[in-house]
């Protein structure tokens, strides 16, 4: 993962709604949901939970896969570890000071 996939994910997840769908689906796990199952659940209007489902699904967070008449959205496998990962990378390492001599981490 990088600064530009990271900062897309992040974005998506700034929408409370989309954070909510992507949580349920994180705790759904590989077998994911059916999309009226979560519009049940959340109590979201059919129209803006498309919406939501594609936002997350353009980050990169989630994926869809028809299966006859039932549409079924799922995480995309590790993108949350991917993320986490990336965020938590270079915990407590310190900087370099202007010459370039690593300073102690606060």
């Amino acid at each position: 993962m990088n600064e530009a996939i990271a900062a897309k994910c992040l974005s998506e997840l700034g929408s409370p709604t989309r954070l909510s769908v992507f949580r349920l689906l994180v705790k759904a796990g590989p077998d994911g949901m059916v999309v009226g199952d979560i519009q049940r659940r959340l109590q979201i209007p059919a129209s803006t939970l498309s919406h939501h489902i594609a936002r997350l699904n353009w980050a990169g967070l989630v994926e869809q896969r028809r299966q006859g008449r039932r549409l079924h959205c799922f995480t995309r496998p590790g993108i949350m570890d991917d993320l986490v990962t990336f965020l938590t990378a270079e915990c407590c390492t310190g900087f370099e000071d202007a010459d370039g001599a690593a300073a102690p981490a606060a």
